[in-house]
């Protein structure tokens, strides 16, 4: 039986790509909203109450309404937005952390889906606490840069103007307050006792973004070597489609550096371990719209209907 699928904010980018994803699929159907309905909270519950998962492709505060919409105890919701990431009952979306996060994505009613910013610095940290590698309290920062498209569509019609302002020709530097809406997040799946400093960065390109976190290796609770920091790696996500530790040296493929735009378009991620022996930088790179947005978000789907994970997405 197909699953009735609803899409709550289907204009956003994020919505539109996780429609795209359903082309060619045979287990579903798409419940649709008449197009003048679409912000009309009536409307909006007898489509959400009819559907078997809804997802939600809207700002916080229209996602927290959208929750309180449903009424049958069936409806699976599958959130793209910030509001609900770190609430207790949610299961938050990245399956690869642990066969308790898989468990919790498979079983659960309400999921979360972890932001693009967050699913890098998540990638790389998480199996550090895990593992006991770096204490709760170690001081971490992170960096990162990313294409536009994650900005929404006022942004991007921004940076697709003919007649835009010359800052946007160049990569630009925000969240100087550091209080970057990821960072509660961050903090709280990967156990920190203290926000990470981090400092992201918005480019002229479409999609794709790479996350890396500089380690000292003394701030690590076992001495490692470059080798054995990235075997812990691999070993930790050893038999994950959807997350690949590269090579060690596979940066030089690329002139030992890492391009945002390297994997547009693609729904994995790449772990890079690099550095010497007495600095480590690990580093994320995926694309904002795939396993940073709307491929999770349909990962989670698949995971729920017992599928392939990767039906419908492009690894």
């Amino acid at each position: 039986m197909k699953k009735k699928i609803y899409i709550d904010g289907s204009e956003g980018t994020t919505g539109l790509r996780i429609h795209e994803r359903f082309q060619g699929r045979d287990d579903v159907e798409i419940l649709t909203i008449n197009p003048e309905l679409r912000k009309d909270p009536e409307e909006r519950r007898k489509m959400i109450n009819a559907s078997d998962i809804t997802f939600l492709c809207l700002p916080d505060a229209a996602s927290i309404e959208s929750v309180s919409l449903v009424e049958n105890e069936n409806v699976t919701i599958i959130d793209t937005s910030t509001a609900h990431r770190t609430n207790e009952g949610w299961a938050y979306g990245f399956p690869e952390l642990s066969g308790k996060h898989r468990d919790a994505i498979k079983n659960g009613k309400r999921i979360a889906v972890p932001g693009c910013y967050a699913t890098g610095f998540i990638s790389l940290v998480y199996p550090l606490t895990a593992g006991e590698l770096i204490a709760k309290d170690c001081p971490l920062s992170s960096f990162g840069i990313s294409g536009y498209s994650g900005a929404g569509k006022k942004v991007i019609a921004v940076y697709e103007d003919e007649n835009r302002e010359k800052m946007y020709d160049a990569p630009r530097e925000y969240a100087l307050s550091q209080s970057h809406k990821h960072l509660k997040e961050m903090q709280a799946i990967t156990g920190l006792e203290r926000k990470p400093l981090f400092s992201p960065i918005i480019a002229d390109y479409y999609s794709g973004m790479v996350v890396s976190v500089p380690l000292y290796a003394d701030f690590l609770q076992k001495k490692m070597s470059l080798e054995e920091l990235w075997s812990y790696f691999n070993e930790y996500y050893k038999g994950e489609a959807f997350i690949k530790v590269m090579p060690l040296g596979s940066e030089e493929e690329t002139a030992n550096m890492l391009p945002g735009n390297e994997c547009s378009g693609w729904d994995g991620l790449r772990i890079y371990v690099t550095g010497n022996e007495e600095r480590f930088v690990l580093s994320a790179q995926f694309d904002n719209l795939g396993k940073g947005a709307s491929g999770a978000a349909i990962q989670c789907m698949n995971i729920i209907m017992g599928c392939d994970e990767a039906k419908g997405l492009n690894l």
